[in-house]
């Protein structure tokens, strides 16, 4: 299975915020690597989408960025979790968890329900 999947519509956020609570501080391009990495290199992640969605999580309060030095010796700017940014991870990481738990029920039906 060649194929990569695009990130699916509102998730993003949350695998961004995942990572940088995982993992510290990460400029653009390490946090994209590492969704990738995380998902077994199954999703694609459009540089596109990934970065307005960074400015977008920014002007909420979610993350905070300055600019740094990557370890290419390049100017980066680089994101952090702030305080919000961990009250809204752990709401939509419970949202998510209920999504994909009454999912998994349609997916796989007790013979009760059958």
């Amino acid at each position: 299975m060649g194929d990569k999947a695009d990130v699916w519509q509102g998730t993003l956020a949350l695998m961004v915020l995942k990572t940088l609570e995982a993992l510290g501080p990460l400029h653009g391009y390490g946090i994209a690597r590492r969704i990738e990495q995380t998902s077994d290199n199954l999703l694609s992640l459009n540089y596109g989408t990934l970065y307005p969605a960074l400015l977008r999580l920014e002007q909420e309060g979610s993350i905070a960025a300055e600019w740094g030095v990557s370890e290419n010796n390049r100017r980066a700017k680089f994101y952090r979790l702030t305080k919000a940014g961990r009250r809204q991870l752990e709401k939509e990481a419970q949202s998510w968890g209920q999504t994909t738990a009454i999912l998994a029920r349609f997916l796989s039906p007790t013979e009760e329900e059958a």
